[in-house]
């Protein structure tokens, strides 16, 4: 498409100054040179905030000041000036912003090409068309240099960096960086800015002023890039994407951090301890541990936090509020993290893969416990004796063994627990919550491990072997608790007896001796059991059930120490010998009964 070309007047075919209204720039050799000398000027004598400098409109990253400790290389990749952008410079000064509707109509021109040109703006003539895209200009120079956007070209080079641009201007805004220099001042405040467009952005702070409104929703905007990152919200609009992986992101400051995780670059580093992190917010949260700060305050109690996260979590405690929904099971959760994480149980989803084995974990914080198996590393040191750790709250929760605190304490009644785990797997006792399920029958378990035990049942898998006798359990603590028998140790004392026990239950059960508590009660009569075997032995004169049926004839029983009696028959074991004589029985009763024959005697 052929470019138009504005007429000439005679004035101007009189003139040699006047040859073209629209006087086209020097060449780009020329324009470079300069530029050259310009650069050392800048250097050399900062330049006047009054100045002529073209009014530009800079974009940073989608959060400003998002990364303070970047250096001038950082910097110079994330200060871009808006070249792409085919908004037309009208007047070649900051002050253009500034002057008012009648001093821009009260404007004389020394020739009738500047005033032609001039007159363009009032009346939106564009006769400068790009043969490539269609789009149109009012001045021919607008055109050259958005001409550059479909050619590539970037004639004007930073001395300092590697960085081009496609206008003097843009270099010139660019040098700011490596000079430091902020000509653009607020007068509000101490603040000062590299670009005028920001300067102006800043002062809205000051006044409140948000001109920007989202159409979807009441929210208003001090910035246009605000609004831009906020109506994605509404749309789900994710246009930053990762060229490793399937990630999109809603902004570009996000697909930054993200690349870290390709990259495993950490540029900031503590300086109370030797970690660094791939932003610096979560180094902001870090060195909070250090310096104990929780800025975060709950206005129900008087609990604070360290991250608002965990302030938003807390408050769920208050409110009951379980907004997010699992859609495969209808579980619901107070935090979306917490939902993401549920979610890796039904995909069976395990993104975190450790780089030294094959393993891969659902959460990073399972990654993170993992390594040190590698690594050998135990850094966390306990004060109270010479153990170590890996982790710092594996250390913490050790420690308090020896304190003796247990901060985890349930609503429901008065019990306290070393452990938040704990706690949780407690809890289930009052909801009657049994979220584990076999797939091969239709028994449900609070626990997962007693789930994993039960699936032996089916599998017939017996993994705990004993090394005296090679008797294999299902269970690991029934094989700790089945080598006390070779071992004689008893480590489970009564207080109130001498008696000692080789299990925890076998003695809580005992206690209830002492106590005369029978916690077991049958809901048909009003017995009570100490044990739960005694109150579903019990049950079966209800029900009149008798599962356990002799293979050698048709008889059943209730109870399994029944139907043993009863095989003695069959087999003709005797295993109950009398001390005093040669005589055997096949029940202890008859035993007892024999042994009272040679007391009458003794007594006699």
């Amino acid at each position: 498409m052929a470019v138009c070309k504005e007429e000439v007047s005679p004035e101007q075919e009189r003139s040699p100054s006047l040859l073209q209204e629209d006087p086209e720039p020097p060449h780009i050799k020329e324009e470079q040179e300069e530029l050259k000398e310009e650069q050392e000027k800048l250097i050399q004598r900062p330049e006047e905030p009054g100045g002529s400098t073209l009014t530009l409109l800079a974009v940073k990253g989608d959060k400003e000041d998002e990364e303070d400790d970047e250096d001038i290389s950082s910097h110079c990749s994330e200060v871009e000036v808006k070249l792409e952008s085919d908004t037309e410079v009208t007047e070649d000064s900051d002050d253009w912003e500034e002057t008012s509707e009648d001093e821009r109509r009260d404007k004389s021109f020394s020739d009738s090409g500047s005033l032609k040109k001039r007159q363009r703006v009032h009346t939106g003539e564009k006769p400068f068309q790009c043969e490539h895209c269609g789009k149109s200009f009012s001045r021919s120079r607008n055109l050259k240099t958005h001409q550059r956007v479909h050619t590539g070209e970037k004639p004007f080079q930073c001395k300092h960096c590697d960085k081009s641009f496609r206008e003097s201007r843009n270099l010139k805004t660019h040098l700011r960086i490596h000079t430091g220099e902020k000509p653009y001042h607020c007068k509000h405040c101490d603040k000062s800015f590299v670009v005028s467009s920001h300067l102006k952005t800043h002062k809205r702070v000051h006044t409140g002023e948000k001109h920007f409104h989202c159409k979807h929703c009441d929210k208003s905007f001090s910035r246009s890039s605000d609004l831009n990152r906020h109506q994605r919200v509404h749309t789900g609009e994710k246009p930053f994407h990762c060229k490793r992986c399937n990630k999109s992101f809603s902004e570009s400051g996000n697909l930054k951090k993200h690349l870290r995780v390709h990259t495993g670059e950490k540029p900031f580093q503590c300086k109370y301890c030797d970690k660094s992190f791939s932003a610096s917010d979560r180094l902001k949260t870090h060195k909070r541990i250090h310096t104990g700060e929780k800025p975060f305050q709950c206005k129900h109690c008087n609990k604070s936090f360290r991250e608002s996260c965990y302030l938003k979590s807390h408050l769920h405690i208050h409110t009951g509020e379980k907004p997010f929904q699992c859609e495969h099971c209808g579980k619901s959760f107070s935090l979306a993290c917490m939902l993401t994480r549920h979610q890796h149980v039904h995909t069976g989803e395990k993104p975190f893969q450790c780089k030294h084995c094959d393993k891969s974990f659902r959460l990073a914080y399972m990654l993170t416990r993992h390594q040190p198996v590698h690594t050998g590393e135990k850094p966390f040191q306990c004060k109270h004796c010479d153990k170590s750790f890996s982790l710092a709250y594996i250390l913490s929760r050790h420690q308090r063994f020896h304190t003796g605190e247990k901060p985890f304490q349930c609503e429901h009644c008065n019990k306290s627990f070393s452990e938040s785990g704990s706690l949780k797997k407690h809890l289930r006792v009052h909801t009657g919550e049994k979220p584990f399920q076999c797939k091969h029958c239709d028994k449900s378990f609070s626990l997962s491990r007693n789930l994993k035990t039960h699936q032996y049942v089916h599998t017939g898998e017996k993994p705990f072997q004993c090394e005296h006798c090679g008797k294999s359990f299902r269970d690991l603590s029934c094989l700790k608790i089945h080598q006390r028998v070779h071992t004689g140790e008893k480590p489970f004392q009564c207080k109130h007896c001498d008696k000692s026990f080789r299990a925890s239950r076998n003695l809580k059960t005992h206690q209830r001796v002492h106590t005369g508590e029978k916690p077991f009660q049958c809901k048909h009569c009003d017995k009570s059991f100490r044990m739960s075997c005694n109150l579903k032995s019990h049950l079966r004169i209800h029900t009149g059930e008798k599962p356990f049926q002799c293979n050698l004839c048709d008889k059943s029983f209730s109870r399994s120490s029944s139907l043993r009696k009863h095989q003695r028959i069959h087999t003709g074991e005797k295993p109950f010998h009398c001390k005093d004589c040669n005589k055997s029985f096949s029940d202890s009763s008859h035993l007892n009964r024999h042994l009272r024959v040679h007391s009458s005697h003794r007594t006699k």
